[in-house]
């Protein structure tokens, strides 16, 4: 695999967004309204901007309502779906998805937050690392809301620090991740399986790496962040493909 072209992404879009319901309480998370448009485009856009071909969306609360809005096609990628039917965590619902998933590695995106990263440099550094996985980290003023993660001097992961410990200027997991299929077949099926707390911390010292990129980062799980998205997307460092649908 040479490039982005030749490799499956994974959208997880199935969240319910608790903490974003006085905001947006009739829609699944990934379906807000940011600046007249779903927040899920704007994940699109990036991933047809880098070259992606087909996409799966795991889909949980509302997922109706997601196929309904994007169906099988967005701006020439293929679009699947994989359904869960109870609560998985992000964990459980890339195991779920596995058997839709046609390459190894696998790109996935967390469905609430936004990186404006080069991807295809993550991809080349994950596969110069030979790693098992690879998490792309970029830099915010305070840590405390999302916990931070420490690298050693070749892009080895070390530590993670949980949310609140180590306030202030740090690096965080964007939300993005390279996954290799004996990570994601390791996955307990049918379980609620977080990947930021259940699978990640076991695989350090086991091939997980960290890749910085100096990138606007935004997380519209809460309301604050939320209303902050549309003037975020308005920004002209925001790289798109220009295509509005």
């Amino acid at each position: 695999m040479d490039n982005l072209s030749d490799i499956t992404a994974v959208i997880l879009a199935g969240g319910m967004g608790h903490r974003l319901r006085e905001a947006v309480s009739d829609r699944p998370k990934v379906l807000a309204d940011v600046d007249g448009r779903p927040f899920l485009a704007y994940l699109l856009d990036n991933l047809a901007d880098a070259g992606v071909s087909q996409i799966v969306l795991c889909t949980g609360y509302l997922a109706e309502h997601v196929r309904d809005r994007f169906g099988n096609c967005y701006l020439g990628m293929e679009l699947v779906y994989s359904r869960e039917i109870q609560s998985l965590g992000t964990g459980g619902a890339i195991r779920l998805a596995l058997p839709l998933i046609s390459t190894n590695p696998v790109l996935v995106m967390n469905g609430d937050s936004f990186c404006n990263a080069d991807l295809g440099l993550f991809f080349k550094q994950h596969l110069a690392a030979h790693a098992t996985a690879s998490l792309m980290l970029t830099k915010v003023t305070d840590t405390s809301r999302y916990g931070s993660v420490d690298i050693d001097g070749t892009g080895v992961v070390t530590r993670f620090v949980e949310k609140g410990i180590r306030p202030g200027e740090g690096m965080i997991s964007a939300g993005i991740y390279l996954l290799t299929h004996s990570v994601i077949r390791a996955i307990p099926e049918t379980s609620e399986v977080s990947l930021e707390q259940d699978v990640f911390p076991k695989l350090i010292k086991k091939g997980l790496y960290g890749f910085y990129q100096s990138s606007r980062f935004i997380d519209i799980g809460i309301p604050a962040d939320y209303k902050a998205a549309a003037a975020f997307f308005r920004s002209s460092e925001i790289v798109s493909t220009g295509k509005k649908p």
